[in-house]
């Protein structure tokens, strides 16, 4: 029996029109988490980036590495078309995912920066 993995491609973003970050992991909440705790080090933690604005899902990591890849390689204004194509006001589409968990109120979309 074979395993389906599934894998995200994510764009996080530090506020409204803010900084963006692109990533790829195999575990979306684990990952979105650990930009929000600021677990790992690094520019997410450094410029506060830790809202999802968007992600895509892959069964093959190959596929979703490729496309992380080429999301990086576009200009800001075809990753800011992208977002707002499915996501127009920039919410913090993992708002609801941590409420039972002891993380700082701006972490956790409720934050009103646009």
């Amino acid at each position: 029996m074979k395993t389906i993995h599934q894998y995200y491609v994510y764009i996080l973003a530090s506020k409204f029109y803010g900084t963006l970050y692109i990533g790829v992991t195999n575990d979306l909440q684990r990952r979105v988490f650990e930009h929000k705790s600021k677990l790992i080090k690094g520019f997410t933690s450094k410029y506060n980036i830790h809202r999802l604005v968007y992600f895509e899902s892959f069964q093959s990591i190959d596929e979703a590495i490729l496309r992380e890849k080429r999301l990086k390689k576009w200009n800001r204004s075809w990753k800011i078309e992208l977002i707002e194509k499915d996501n127009s006001d920039w919410k913090d589409l993992s708002a609801q995912w941590y409420e039972n968990y002891q993380l700082d109120s701006r972490f956790l979309g409720n934050d009103t920066e646009e």
